[in-house]
Protein backbone atom coordinates (compact mmCIF):
# COMPACT_ATOMS: atom_id res chain seq x y z
CA UNK A 1 0.00 0.00 0.00
CA UNK A 2 1.30 3.39 -0.94
CA UNK A 3 0.90 6.28 1.45
CA UNK A 4 0.07 9.86 0.58
CA UNK A 5 3.44 11.06 1.89
CA UNK A 6 5.08 9.36 -1.09
CA UNK A 7 3.46 12.08 -3.20
CA UNK A 8 5.06 15.50 -3.77
CA UNK A 9 5.49 17.61 -0.62
CA UNK A 10 4.11 20.77 -2.26
CA UNK A 11 1.20 18.94 -3.84
CA UNK A 12 -2.17 20.70 -3.86
CA UNK A 13 -4.84 19.56 -1.42
CA UNK A 14 -7.00 16.70 -2.66
CA UNK A 15 -10.09 14.95 -1.31
CA UNK A 16 -9.78 11.46 0.17
CA UNK A 17 -12.11 9.12 2.03
CA UNK A 18 -11.35 7.91 5.54
CA UNK A 19 -12.93 5.03 7.40
CA UNK A 20 -14.01 5.77 10.99
CA UNK A 21 -15.05 3.76 13.98
CA UNK A 22 -18.79 2.97 13.84
CA UNK A 23 -20.92 5.95 14.89
CA UNK A 24 -17.87 8.24 15.21
CA UNK A 25 -18.33 10.13 11.93
CA UNK A 26 -19.52 13.43 13.45
CA UNK A 27 -16.92 13.29 16.24
CA UNK A 28 -14.07 12.56 13.79
CA UNK A 29 -15.27 15.43 11.55
CA UNK A 30 -15.19 17.77 14.57
CA UNK A 31 -11.75 16.56 15.74
CA UNK A 32 -10.27 17.01 12.25
CA UNK A 33 -11.64 20.56 11.99
CA UNK A 34 -10.18 21.40 15.41
CA UNK A 35 -6.77 20.47 13.94
CA UNK A 36 -7.31 22.77 10.96
CA UNK A 37 -7.98 19.93 8.52
CA UNK A 38 -10.71 20.42 5.92
CA UNK A 39 -13.22 17.62 6.39
CA UNK A 40 -16.77 16.92 5.28
CA UNK A 41 -19.29 14.58 6.86
CA UNK A 42 -22.60 14.90 4.95
CA UNK A 43 -25.55 14.73 7.35
CA UNK A 44 -29.14 13.77 6.60
CA UNK A 45 -32.16 14.81 8.67
CA UNK A 46 -34.14 11.89 10.07
CA UNK A 47 -37.23 11.83 12.27
CA UNK A 48 -36.50 9.56 15.22
CA UNK A 49 -39.32 8.21 17.35
CA UNK A 50 -38.76 7.46 21.01
CA UNK A 51 -41.39 6.08 23.37
CA UNK A 52 -42.34 9.55 24.61
CA UNK A 53 -41.54 11.90 21.71
CA UNK A 54 -40.58 12.43 18.10
CA UNK A 55 -37.41 14.36 17.30
CA UNK A 56 -35.52 15.29 14.14
CA UNK A 57 -31.84 14.30 14.31
CA UNK A 58 -28.89 14.58 11.95
CA UNK A 59 -27.20 11.30 11.01
CA UNK A 60 -24.23 10.71 8.69
CA UNK A 61 -25.23 10.03 5.09
CA UNK A 62 -22.42 7.47 4.75
CA UNK A 63 -21.90 5.17 7.72
CA UNK A 64 -18.26 5.11 8.92
CA UNK A 65 -16.98 7.43 6.16
CA UNK A 66 -15.73 11.03 6.26
CA UNK A 67 -14.12 13.02 3.43
CA UNK A 68 -10.88 14.96 4.02
CA UNK A 69 -9.17 17.53 1.81
CA UNK A 70 -5.46 17.36 2.60
CA UNK A 71 -1.98 17.63 1.22
CA UNK A 72 0.51 14.80 1.86
CA UNK A 73 1.98 16.55 4.94
CA UNK A 74 -1.38 16.27 6.74
CA UNK A 75 -1.74 12.52 6.22
CA UNK A 76 -0.21 11.56 9.58
CA UNK A 77 -2.40 14.08 11.43
CA UNK A 78 -5.47 12.41 9.93
CA UNK A 79 -4.25 8.87 10.63
CA UNK A 80 -3.60 9.55 14.34
CA UNK A 81 -6.89 11.36 14.92
CA UNK A 82 -9.03 9.55 17.49
CA UNK A 83 -11.74 7.53 15.74
CA UNK A 84 -9.98 7.30 12.35
CA UNK A 85 -9.40 3.67 11.37
CA UNK A 86 -7.64 4.20 8.03
CA UNK A 87 -7.88 5.75 4.62
CA UNK A 88 -10.12 3.91 2.17
CA UNK A 89 -7.91 2.30 -0.46
CA UNK A 90 -8.56 1.68 -4.13
CA UNK A 91 -6.06 -0.30 -6.22
CA UNK A 92 -3.42 -0.09 -3.47
CA UNK A 93 -3.64 3.69 -2.99
CA UNK A 94 -5.78 5.96 -0.82
CA UNK A 95 -9.06 6.52 -2.66
CA UNK A 96 -9.07 10.01 -4.13
CA UNK A 97 -12.38 11.79 -4.75
CA UNK A 98 -12.79 14.51 -7.37
CA UNK A 99 -13.86 17.92 -6.08
CA UNK A 100 -16.85 17.80 -8.47
CA UNK A 101 -18.13 14.70 -6.62
CA UNK A 102 -17.87 16.47 -3.24
CA UNK A 103 -19.63 19.53 -4.71
CA UNK A 104 -22.34 17.25 -6.13
CA UNK A 105 -22.94 15.66 -2.71
CA UNK A 106 -23.14 19.12 -1.09
CA UNK A 107 -25.64 20.37 -3.70
CA UNK A 108 -27.73 17.22 -3.36
CA UNK A 109 -27.78 17.58 0.43
CA UNK A 110 -28.93 21.21 0.13
CA UNK A 111 -31.71 20.34 -2.32
CA UNK A 112 -32.77 17.07 -0.65
CA UNK A 113 -31.83 17.12 3.07
CA UNK A 114 -33.72 13.86 3.71
CA UNK A 115 -31.79 11.92 1.03
CA UNK A 116 -30.80 8.37 1.94
CA UNK A 117 -28.09 6.04 0.67
CA UNK A 118 -29.38 2.55 -0.01
CA UNK A 119 -27.14 -0.28 -1.13
CA UNK A 120 -29.10 -2.10 -3.82
CA UNK A 121 -26.86 -5.13 -3.40
CA UNK A 122 -28.33 -5.67 0.08
CA UNK A 123 -31.81 -6.44 -1.28
CA UNK A 124 -32.70 -9.37 -3.48
CA UNK A 125 -35.83 -10.92 -4.92
CA UNK A 126 -37.33 -13.12 -2.19
CA UNK A 127 -36.14 -10.98 0.74
CA UNK A 128 -38.63 -10.22 3.51
CA UNK A 129 -38.98 -6.47 4.17
CA UNK A 130 -40.96 -4.09 6.34
CA UNK A 131 -42.28 -0.82 4.89
CA UNK A 132 -41.15 2.15 7.04
CA UNK A 133 -43.21 5.00 5.52
CA UNK A 134 -46.51 5.74 3.82
CA UNK A 135 -49.93 4.08 3.80
CA UNK A 136 -48.45 0.62 4.27
CA UNK A 137 -46.26 1.67 7.22
CA UNK A 138 -45.15 -1.35 9.33
CA UNK A 139 -46.59 -3.87 6.85
CA UNK A 140 -44.36 -6.78 5.94
CA UNK A 141 -43.95 -8.39 2.58
CA UNK A 142 -41.67 -10.12 0.14
CA UNK A 143 -39.75 -8.54 -2.75
CA UNK A 144 -40.79 -10.04 -6.08
CA UNK A 145 -39.11 -7.55 -8.44
CA UNK A 146 -36.24 -5.06 -8.16
CA UNK A 147 -36.26 -1.81 -10.13
CA UNK A 148 -33.77 1.07 -10.19
CA UNK A 149 -35.21 3.05 -7.26
CA UNK A 150 -38.18 0.98 -6.17
CA UNK A 151 -39.23 -2.60 -5.66
CA UNK A 152 -42.42 -4.55 -6.13
CA UNK A 153 -43.48 -6.05 -2.80
CA UNK A 154 -46.16 -8.66 -2.08
CA UNK A 155 -47.87 -7.67 1.17
CA UNK A 156 -49.31 -10.85 2.62
CA UNK A 157 -50.79 -9.77 5.97
CA UNK A 158 -53.98 -8.34 4.47
CA UNK A 159 -55.67 -11.73 3.83
CA UNK A 160 -55.01 -11.19 0.14
CA UNK A 161 -52.02 -10.61 -2.06
CA UNK A 162 -51.43 -6.92 -2.67
CA UNK A 163 -48.70 -5.86 -5.08
CA UNK A 164 -47.25 -2.41 -4.51
CA UNK A 165 -44.31 -0.36 -5.75
CA UNK A 166 -42.27 0.89 -2.81
CA UNK A 167 -39.36 3.33 -2.76
CA UNK A 168 -36.25 1.39 -1.67
CA UNK A 169 -35.50 4.00 1.00
CA UNK A 170 -38.84 3.20 2.66
CA UNK A 171 -37.94 -0.47 3.21
CA UNK A 172 -36.14 -2.27 5.99
CA UNK A 173 -34.68 -5.72 5.45
CA UNK A 174 -36.03 -8.16 8.09
CA UNK A 175 -34.79 -11.61 7.04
Amino acid sequence: MESLSALRVNAPKKWFVIYTRPRWEKKVDELLKLQGIISYCPLKRVKHKWADRMKEVELPLFNSYVFVCIDPREELKVRVTLGVMNFVYYMGRPAQVRETVIDGIKKCMEAFPDVEVVDLQQMEVGDRVMIKEGLMNHKQGQIIKLRQKSVVVVIDSLNCVLLTNVNIGDLELIN
